[in-house]
Parts: structure tokens; sequence; C-alpha cells
């Protein structure tokens, strides 16, 4: 017959039942923790680049992205209103200097400049006329003056023979006092015509000034207009390659708007951007590496934009050979501005480990078969090597691969 099992046993029991099933849960955990850390204790040297210590010169650089362009790159506009007639030529094509690119619609503007042209010969014509008026007016005057001069001369040969009667007693006082009062009264009137004659000649020559003038702004207009209108014929302005036409025939385009673009492509340059942070470090004059695959091409800063925009300068690169074999328009580039040169420098290459100047924790070869964490200080880089300021010294091998996943790890087994 059963008995019944004591409370204070079940109890004990169950007690058991549960440090067990906790012991066993926590064994569980900690292979599962152990486990990876027991697997990261070791890695492939196939799978690290490792780079040596050395002593050397670093040209310090900051690094910037660039873009190829056309050394030279002109955009053509119309220079009127209109709409396109024909295309000739098509994107990509070669042209020459003077090539017809397309055409425009020219009727109005050949009918405006007919139109010019007959209001400048009117006003040619006008001037003609104002000159023969004014000519014509003059001479009367001249004419008039010589005149009242003449009888001047005539009433003081009058005044003179009353004055010599009346001295005699054959004349009266009267009659002296009436022919002097002739005379003066006439050389105040010749006074007044020689210089109304004055004044005439004034106005006559600023008006003259004033036609002149207008026919020259007109002659000017003409000038504009017929250069709008060769503008308007649309060519090539040198040997290049058309990199784009407005090809839709028909179509209006507004006065200044962009119709076409030619390129030099035989020679480029770089048009790079960097962040605004090392804007004091950009100016014109600096040398500048271009990388370009496994080639690097020199060249010096030719212009730097003086705003910041949304973070970013701008600058471009005259390139020494600006006609590599290399270069494609639109490609995308590594610049590399070279600020310093530093002299002896204990070093170490270069690679997706390094984010800028300041501490990293890096795995030094202790040995053929382990690496191990060490704080390192590093500063100026360049495309190949980068500062070592402290932690290392010449001679040392260092991986230089990026070793993020191991930042737990005081050192690494390696296998061969």
């Amino acid at each position: 017959m059963d008995r019944e099992i004591p409370k204070e046993e079940r109890t004990r029991r169950k007690r058991r039942k549960m440090l067990t099933a906790g012991a066993v849960a926590s064994g569980v955990v900690l292979v599962l923790c152990v486990a990876p850390m027991m697997m990261r204790q070791s890695v492939q040297l196939k799978n690290l680049t490792v780079s040596a210590v050395d002593r050397g010169t670093i040209e310090s650089t900051i690094n910037a992205t660039g873009k190829v362009v056309p050394a030279f790159e002109e955009i053509i506009n119309s220079p009127i209103s209109t709409r396109i007639m024909e295309v000739y030529c098509k994107s990509g094509d070669s042209v020459e200097a003077g090539t017809p690119l397309l055409r425009l619609d020219l009727q109005s503007t050949e009918t405006e400049l007919n139109k010019l042209l007959d209001e400048i010969e009117m006003k040619r014509q006008m001037l003609e006329q104002q000159n023969i008026n004014n000519s014509t007016r003059l001479s009367d005057l001249e004419m008039q003056i010589k005149v009242k001069a003449m009888t001047v001369d005539r009433l003081e040969v009058e005044l003179r023979n009353e004055r010599y009667l009346d001295s005699l007693g054959s004349g009266t006082g009267d009659k002296v006092r009436q022919v002097e009062l002739a005379y003066r009264t006439g050389r105040l009137e010749l006074e007044q015509m020689r210089q109304q004659l004055a004044n005439e000649r004034q106005v006559a020559a600023a008006d003259m000034k004033v036609k002149n003038l207008e026919l020259t702004i007109s002659d000017r207009n003409l000038g504009e207009m017929r250069r709008t209108l060769e503008d308007a014929r649309i060519r090539s302005p040198r040997k290049a390659t058309l990199t784009f036409v407005n090809d839709q025939v028909g179509q209006k385009v507004a006065e200044g708007e962009k119709i076409a673009i030619v390129s030099d492509l035989s020679h480029f340059k770089i048009d790079a951007e960097i962040a605004d942070a090392y804007g004091d470090r950009v100016a014109v004059g600096n040398p500048a590496i271009v990388k370009i695959g496994s080639e690097q091409l020199r060249g010096t800063i030719s212009n730097v934009t003086p705003l910041s925009r949304n973070g970013v300068i701008a600058f471009s690169v005259r390139l020494d050979n600006d006609s590599h074999k290399r270069l494609r328009s639109g490609q995308k580039t590594e610049v590399y501005v070279l600020c310093d040169v530093i002299e002896d420098a204990v070093r170490v290459g270069n690679g997706s480990y390094y984010t800028g100047a300041g501490t990293y924790d890096m795995f030094v070869f202790d040995g053929e078969e382990r690496v191990v964490r060490r704080k390192v200080q590093l500063g100026e880089s360049n495309y190949d090597y980068v500062e070592v300021v402290s932690g290392l010294e010449p001679g040392e091998r260092v991986v230089v691969t990026d070793m993020k996943e191991f930042k737990e790890s005081a050192s690494l087994k390696i296998k061969k």
C-alpha cells in the first residue's frame, strides 16, 4: 500500500529540479557567449592587409571628390526669341570652327533690321536738311548785319555833316540831335543783330550735335542688331565636339535660352568638392593629385569658390597632362590636395581603417603567429601613408585592414 510523500520531501525534490534546469540554462548561455569569442581568437592571414612601419617623407593631403570636365566648354544661347527651323548636327559630332549647327527663324529680326536701316537713312536726310536750313538762316543774318553796318556808317557820316553845318550856323541843334539819335539807334540794332547771329550759331551747333548723336546711337543699334542677326546664324565658335544641341524643330526658344554646347574633349580639368572644414587649407596654387584607377595625375588648384554651399567648397584643378588617355568627361575621381611635407616621419600604409587624425586600436604582429591590440596615435596622411605620432616603431608590422569586428579581442592567432 502506497504511502503519501511528506510535504517537505516534495518541496526538496521540486527545488532540486529547478536548480538542475537553471544550471543547464546557464551552461547553454555560457556556451553561446563563449563560442563566438573562441572562434574570434584566430584569423586567416590571407584575409589581412599587412603594412610594415618605416621612416620616410609624407606629403600630407586632404581628400576631395572630383569629376572630369572639359577644359573648354562653351554654352551657346539663343540671341533672340524665335523658333528652331533646321538642325544640321547632332550630339557627339565633331565640328570645325564656323560649322553651322542649326538655323533659327530670323524673318522678324531681318524685318526690324530693314526698318532700322530706313530710319537711319531718314535721319541722315533730315540731318542734311537741317544743315542746309541752318546755313541759309545764318547767311541771311550775316547779310542783314552787313546792310545794317552800311546804314550805321551812313548815319555816322550824316551826323558829322550836321555837326559841321551847326558849327557854321547853317544847321540847327534839333537836326543834329535827330541824326545823332538815329545813329545811336542804328548802332544798338547792329549790336543786337550780331548777338543774335552768335546765338543762332550756338543753337545751330547744339542742334547739329543732337542730330549727330541720334544718328550715332542709331548706327550703334544697327551694328548691335547686325551682330545679333549674325549670332542667330548658330555656328560652332571653334573646333570642338558638339555635346548638346536642341534638335526639336519648330520649338520656340526664348532669348538667352541654351540651345547648344560645344566642348573640347581633348583637354580636361577637374571640378572638385571638399568639406568646408578644410576651406583654410585649399588655396589657388596648391598642388593636387588626381587618382583615376591606378593612375596618378598631378595638377594645380586654379580656382576656389569663395562661398560654401551645403557644407562644401568647390574648386578646380588644372592638370599638368590634361590630355591623358584615361581622362573621360563625367568620370568620377579621387582628389588629394597637398597641404604639407613631413620629412623623416614614422609612417604606416594607408587603408580603410584610417578616418582622420586621432587614436586607433591597431593589431601589431608579435612574432609570426599572433597579433596584439595596441593604442596608436596617428596624424596626417596622404593616399599611400599615414603619419605615426606614437605607439609604433619602424620595423614593426601592422594590420591595416578594418578590424572593428575584433574590437573586444586583446590578441588574435594568425592562421596561415
